[in-house]
């Protein structure tokens, strides 16, 4: 049964669970093991304290206001025995008793200080129903150890000294003691189960993640629970079909460049025989654009699968690949905030990108800014140009292959049309992200974000 809440209720209800709600499964669950376990034992603590604990330290401060109103009982009886009384009460009850007259009371002088109501105060309730027209005073000695009694009465003071264990149990802390200190060791035990498990769930996220960005962890073995083992074995039994999958397309497309290359050089040969003449520039041309063309096909299908990841600083690429613009009648600006700026890819793919969005800005821009930033988690690439842009219902278009937004082909107005799609497949292999944006200086921005 689902409880429907208004749209309010609902909207506050989310904001506490994203406020308090740990967003880590191994927290939340630890919040589920803590929780309870907490309830638990102020349960039990206060069961204890109401129930048995109560009981005896009632029955026993009972016990002992009825053993001091039979000495007392003694005493009133006959004064002269209270030498008798001391030593039967000492032996018998184990109570040291003092008796002083009206005239000696008020010269009696102790080092005691009040005891706390957890430790005489069921005493308190008992001396008040066994003396209710006395006066009553409980005290402790300055170790601890002893318990004072005053009863002040119409025939004199009475002074008990016995040991504290005769009306108060310190079971309570070692009860305490015990069920806090097997909690923790539980507690700690479950959480090291716990970090295991989750553990294994991280590590298969992480895995998955760089697989995403072309990074295969061979040494990555299944474990934890059957649940999770489960899970990791139909991830790499995926990750097989699409490498074999990548691979046989790699060779197929291998055999297709070697068919294709094949009638081209042959192509090539019978041109050199012919006459030159505007027909032979023409047909060469022609043999020229094809290759470029099947060069393009075969490095955007094949996605540079072979190549290994390895650690690349951004920083330096960029320099290479701006320094082979130098000379072009363009002028260039790089600039970087200097932070990290190296992160695990493969080197040639990001090269190809990059070159490939740096010369589009080079052959239609005249001013051009490559600016490099990054952070603790994420790098930034943005290359602007002064050009005419790319109209806004047409920047999702591009990364289409061989798009063009000339009609032509024509290799002196743009390429083959896979510029843009190589860069992205790139990008998004590599876990980023790729942007068309408008420029500050009039032209396009493109805005390559990538996960460090």
């Amino acid at each position: 049964m689902h409880l429907r809440l208004s749209p309010k209720a609902e909207e506050k209800l989310r904001y506490l669970r994203l406020k308090f709600l740990p967003r880590t499964l191994f927290f939340r669950t630890m919040l589920l093991i803590f929780v309870p376990l907490i309830v638990v034992q102020i349960v039990s603590v206060v069961m204890f304290f109401d129930g048995s604990w109560s009981r005896m330290g009632r029955r026993l401060s009972e016990n002992l206001a009825a053993d001091m109103s039979f000495i007392t009982d003694l005493v009133q009886k006959d004064v002269s025995k209270v030498a008798k009384v001391q030593e039967m009460a000492d032996k018998t009850f184990g109570i040291q008793m003092e008796y002083y007259d009206n005239q000696e009371k008020y010269q009696v002088i102790s080092k005691t200080h009040r005891g706390s109501k957890m430790v005489v105060g069921y005493l308190e309730e008992a001396l008040e129903e066994t003396f209710p027209n006395a006066k009553r005073e409980i005290l402790l000695s300055k170790d601890d150890n002893d318990l004072i009694v005053l009863i002040d009465d119409e025939h004199g003071l009475f002074k008990f000294v016995t040991s504290k264990k005769k009306i108060f149990s310190s079971s309570i802390f070692m009860f305490v003691v015990w069920m806090v200190g097997t909690s923790i060791l539980l507690f700690l035990v479950a959480v090291l189960f716990l970090r295991i498990q989750v553990r294994s769930i991280a590590e298969l996220a992480q895995v998955a993640e760089d697989f995403g960005k072309g990074i295969d962890n061979k040494n990555f073995k299944p474990y934890g629970s059957s649940e999770v083992r489960k899970a990791a074995i139909a991830f790499i039994k995926m990750k097989e079909r699409i490498q074999r999958q990548i691979s046989e397309r790699t060779q197929m497309l291998a055999g297709v460049s070697h068919d294709l290359r094949t009638p081209l050089t042959r192509m090539k040969l019978q041109a050199a025989m012919m006459p030159e003449g505007e027909d032979k520039k023409d047909f060469l041309s022609d043999v020229d654009e094809m290759e470029k063309m099947l060069d393009g096909y075969l490095a955007f299908v094949s996605g540079e699968a072979g190549e290994k990841s390895t650690f690349v600083d951004m920083n330096e690429m960029i320099l290479s690949i701006i320094n082979k613009f130098r000379n072009k009648k363009a002028l260039i600006r790089y600039s970087t905030n200097d932070e990290v700026s190296a992160i695990q890819g493969r080197e040639q793919a990001l090269k190809r990108a990059l070159t490939n969005i740096i010369s589009n800005a080079f052959r239609y821009g005249k001013t051009i800014a490559v600016k490099l930033e990054s952070n603790d988690k994420k790098l930034w690439i943005s290359v602007d140009d002064d050009g005419p842009g790319i109209p806004a219902d047409k920047r999702e278009d591009v990364f289409k292959a061989f798009y063009r937004l000339e009609n032509s082909r024509n290799k002196e107005t743009g390429g083959v049309g896979l510029g843009l799609s190589i860069a992205k497949d790139v990008i998004t292999s590599h876990g980023g992200t790729i942007e068309l944006l408008d420029s500050e200086l009039g032209g396009l921005k493109v805005l390559i974000s990538i996960p460090l």
